[in-house]
């Protein structure tokens, strides 16, 4: 097998301008686990990412409590409904540039057909209306 061309849209401009962005109800929380252990069985994993110094989990604050699992920065995950290619250039530098302006710290995570945003609990509203601003400045 070869790898095949990443599909999804490049262009920066149309992908500003059909940026839809969507609010999950649950509030998520980072969490690390020691190289050695594996996650419970019983934990939602939304994300895990192997590090040299662990296991690097997202998951929701309702699961890392009945897992009784210590975990960090509380935060909502906001997904951005349109099919970014994973070569694209600049689009998650201009999201992130634009939040930065306003103080809302970010981590992205990219997926295979869409990014997700975690940003700060309480500061979830103000992220969505200055990406809805935008996609409004980006489109012609």
């Amino acid at each position: 097998m070869s790898a095949s061309k990443t599909p999804g849209e490049t262009n920066l401009t149309i992908l500003l301008a059909s940026l839809e962005a969507r609010l999950h109800p649950d509030t998520f929380v980072f969490l690390t686990l020691p190289p050695s252990q594996p996650p419970p069985p019983s934990l939602h994993l939304q994300m895990s990412f192997r590090e040299a110094e662990g296991l690097t989990v997202i998951t929701t604050e309702a699961s890392a409590i009945l897992n009784h699992l210590d975990y960090v920065f509380p935060c909502r995950m906001i997904t951005l409904d349109v099919h970014s290619s994973l070569a694209a250039v600049g689009f998650i530098a201009a999201i992130a540039t634009k939040l930065k302006s306003s103080q809302i710290g970010v981590n992205p995570v990219s997926g295979y057909y869409h990014d997700h945003l975690f940003v700060p609990v309480g500061r979830e509203v103000e992220a969505l209306d200055i990406l809805r601003d935008m996609a409004d400045e980006a489109k012609p």
